[in-house]
């Protein structure tokens, strides 16, 4: 006798549909500071020779790439249901901050390259220059990622172009600190090694990105879930002989599933158990139960299961 929720998932709730509104907000202005930007360090990197700012106009053009997918995605990841995709579009969310992380962790192994030839052959820089756009630079990645902060915790897709307008305010303090030293000093060697220390924090948050969303992907146990818990809280309720069949997953990290075969002898208490299972479940933040009660063991059909 299987049982499951009610259907309630398939339709987005209003604090839902508030945070998409404040989402989709914040990466257009995101893309339209960071558009603006990539030109100004583009241009500026190429008349000042400056590694430094040439990194982070590479990192500002996979931004521009990154904040227009999860604009798209933010759009996409809304649309309805259909019988096909019976969970709407939301994995498209954890598919873009995966393609995110990946794209920071290239780009960043191109700047290290890049700066090791710097670190053996120093070239010159016209220091002044680079100040300045490196400060101009530092202002539109504060104003993008005070823009994008409050929505990045529970949204991954946010998360990820968050992380990287964050990577390159990072890059933008180190630019203007190379700048300074180079224009007051002459220490060509600050362009590179400033590159080093940005690129490393980058790389930092990047991998943590893609290694939450493969797990996502390939529907593991959230971090925070332990199973064998899970499975002791179900036995716990009157009427549940055993569990088998037990899966606990992400569909999105605000979406946590949950599905199981439940042994209950006893007919009349199905409902019962039922109930008490949804009201377990809560305790751990599940939102999603699916849960298969079963009169008496199935070893001949579910044999699969069991082992």
């Amino acid at each position: 006798m299987p049982h499951g929720d009610d259907g309630s998932h398939d339709h987005p709730s209003g604090a839902h549909s508030h945070l998409h509104t404040a989402s989709t907000r914040s990466l257009r202005i995101a893309l339209s500071l960071t558009a603006v930007l990539l030109v100004v360090e583009l241009v500026g990197g190429v008349m000042s020779n400056s590694l430094a700012l040439l990194a982070d106009a590479g990192h500002m053009f996979t931004d521009v790439g990154a904040l227009a997918l999860s604009l798209f995605v933010a759009w996409f990841t809304m649309q309805p249901v259909t019988p096909r995709k019976s969970y709407g579009f939301l994995r498209w969310e954890i598919l873009a901050a995966f393609l995110n992380g990946a794209t920071l962790l290239l780009i960043s192994a191109w700047i290290l390259f890049e700066a090791v030839l710097r670190l053996r052959h120093p070239e010159p820089v016209e220091g002044g220059l680079m100040l300045v756009v490196a400060i101009a630079g530092l202002v539109v990645n504060l104003i993008a990622a005070r823009v994008l902060h409050p929505t990045s915790r529970a949204n991954m897709n946010v998360r990820g172009a968050y992380l990287h307008v964050l990577g390159d305010l990072l890059a933008s303090v180190g630019t203007v600190v190379a700048a300074i030293l180079i224009r007051y000093t002459g220490w060509l060697i600050t362009d590179p090694l400033v590159s080093f220390l940005t690129t490393a924090l980058i790389i930092r948050g990047s991998w943590q990105l893609v290694r939450e969303s493969v797990d996502i992907l390939l529907e593991s146990t959230p971090p925070h879930i332990y199973l064998d818990v899970v499975r002791t809280q179900l036995e716990a309720i009157p009427g549940i002989e055993s569990v088998h069949d037990l899966h606990v997953w992400s569909v999105t990290p605000r979406m946590v599933a949950m599905s199981a075969h439940a042994i209950v002898r006893d007919s009349d208490a199905h409902q019962h158990a039922l109930e008490h299972v949804h009201d377990a479940m809560r305790l751990f933040g599940i939102q999603h139960v699916t849960v298969q009660l079963e009169l008496k063991e199935m070893y001949e059909r579910e044999e699969h299961l069991h082992m």
